[in-house]
């Protein structure tokens, strides 16, 4: 169930972030993401926590992308890391290419 959940949000075109409302990295990603005027619909953010699966979810993660903390952000299918990758990403002037490449922005 949490695959599916989780295999059913991410599209190549998309962004997908996967936070926790309580966690200063997700609000982070989010603020470094929301800066940027993304096309109807490309950004995607789901809260997990609270979701009875969350556990699960977060070992999907690991399975998938190497860690099971949240942030999870998804450029795409590619899964670029957490809050500190996407400040980093946006600090060294690869976000916005990255966003263009899958048709976001």
């Amino acid at each position: 169930m949490a695959q599916d959940y989780v295999d059913s949000k991410i599209h190549p075109d998309k962004v997908v972030l996967f936070i926790k409302q309580s966690c200063p990295y997700c609000v982070s990603a989010r603020n470094v993401l929301e800066a940027y005027d993304f096309k109807q619909d490309r950004l995607q953010i789901y809260d997990i926590s609270g979701l009875p699966e969350m556990k699960a979810i977060q070992d999907y993660f690991e399975k998938i992308t190497g860690a099971r903390t949240v942030p999870r952000v998804f450029i795409g299918t590619e899964c670029v890391g957490g809050g500190s990758d996407v400040v980093k990403l946006e600090n060294d002037g690869l976000l916005k290419g990255k966003l263009s490449a899958i048709g976001a922005i």
